[in-house]
């Protein structure tokens, strides 16, 4: 009895109890706040620091590419007499003894300095920024000519991906049997064919140039998607939304495009990204053995062969092609994987 007295007189107050882990059960609420999908793909795309960098570069890759040629005095194809072999001069650099125009010629007495800027009267005030050719070309106009090539033939590459190689790839995959079979076989012997014979054999029918390029890659460069565009339309068409559609009488362009095609369209566009560099270098190789855009227009390949000739007397003349060929290459590579991470599905943490 006494026990139970001594119950009865304790008394509670106001903050005897709290919450259990309070704040944890707040952070828990904050992880949980839904994201719209625009917002969630910022946040994983940004995490690659890589990715920000391939598409920082390659915006500024596109500005240079439409204003470059712009922003001096010097056409592509103008040729300067006395200015040929020029090296690099850049103003304000000058004074500092960087980029001055000065350039060491090796012969077999040995090396001598020389600053064709200060023995040319006529090329006091010029400045070449990425220096001259051995024609007397303005290789920074020419360099960022050959640049709009280069991003043509990627828009190319991700046009033919999308419109013939996605197309053709749900076709196949979806309708399969006899379609898929005889869809498949014409693909093989398309896919025998060495892309180097078919641009061969098309500068014999045609002139060579960027025509030859465009049509040689339309022809060959979207098997790769098509098999990508097959494998994914394999996995889902047999799913219960897929099945209900059919139920309901949708027409099968409908089921493909209309029900499949959004639910695969980030790893189609993910895989004609990965595409891109391909393309690109593509181009340049056929341009290097001067199967691509005749003299005297630009590319970044026929830049690169033209400078290579003279790489023991002016290595200056081969870096600036080089440099953005590889770069532009290296940033739609680097994109791509961020892409990838941020749409992929498969590669979303749990």
């Amino acid at each position: 009895m006494t026990e139970l007295n001594r119950t009865e007189e304790i008394e509670f107050l106001a903050d005897d109890f709290e919450w259990a882990d309070k704040g944890e059960d707040i952070n828990q609420q904050e992880i949980f706040v839904r994201e719209s999908s625009i917002k969630q793909f910022i946040t994983k795309f940004s995490k690659n620091k890589g990715s920000v960098f391939g598409l920082i570069f390659i915006i500024i890759i596109i500005f240079f590419a439409l204003f470059g040629p712009y922003m001096n005095d010097f056409g592509s194809n103008e040729q300067i007499i006395g200015n040929e072999s020029m090296a690099p001069r850049v103003p304000g650099l000058e004074k500092i003894g960087v980029l001055d125009g000065t350039q060491t010629l090796k012969s077999s007495t040995g090396e001598i300095e020389l600053n064709k800027y200060e023995s040319n009267p006529n090329a006091q005030d010029t400045y070449y920024w990425f220096g001259s050719d051995v024609l007397g070309r303005d290789i920074f106009t020419r360099t960022w000519e050959g640049t709009r090539i280069s991003l043509y033939i990627a828009l190319v590459a991700v046009i033919v991906d999308v419109l013939i190689g996605m197309t053709y790839g749900l076709i196949s995959g979806y309708f399969g049997g006899k379609v898929d079979m005889v869809m498949q076989r014409i693909l093989e012997v398309l896919n025998g064919i060495p892309s180097l014979v078919i641009v061969t054999l098309l500068i014999v029918v045609l002139e060579p140039g960027i025509l030859s390029i465009t049509i040689a890659i339309a022809l060959t460069g979207w098997i790769g998607m098509s098999r990508v565009a097959r494998a994914q339309i394999l996995k889902l068409k047999d799913r219960e939304f897929v099945l209900a559609a059919r139920t309901l009488g949708a027409k099968p362009s409908t089921i493909i495009f209309k029900e499949i095609l959004p639910n695969i369209f980030a790893q189609l566009i993910i895989m004609s990204m990965f595409s891109v560099p391909n393309a690109i270098f593509t181009e340049s190789f056929l341009a290097f053995i001067g199967l691509g855009v005749p003299m005297p227009d630009a590319s970044l390949g026929s830049l690169i062969s033209d400078a290579f000739k003279s790489f023991l007397n002016a290595p200056f003349m081969i870096i600036p092609p080089v440099f953005v060929l590889s770069m532009t290459m290296l940033s739609f590579n680097l994109l791509a994987d961020g892409l990838r991470d941020a749409l992929d599905p498969t590669m979303k943490e749990v």
